[in-house]
């Protein structure tokens, strides 16, 4: 994420519980991936585990940009 879209997401996270969310989602899906990226080897279960993951951070990610593209066009 740039720089301003933390801020953004600092700036209207608290009254836009959707924006809060999908960044805490992001989060977590974040540290997960890290844990499982830091393994040395992967059982098939984690790898399938590591790819729905990768999609859900990414269909996340999405989301949260359009969102944040919203609150830039307002600021102009």
């Amino acid at each position: 994420m740039e720089a301003r879209d933390l801020d953004l997401i600092e700036k209207y996270g608290a009254n836009d519980t959707q924006l809060k969310a999908l960044w805490d989602q992001h989060i977590v899906y974040e540290k997960m991936l890290d844990k499982l990226e830091s393994k040395s080897y992967l059982s098939p279960t984690e790898m399938q585990e590591m790819k729905e993951l990768k999609k859900k951070k990414l269909a996340g990610k999405t989301k949260l940009q359009s969102l944040l593209d919203g609150y830039r066009k307002t600021e102009g």
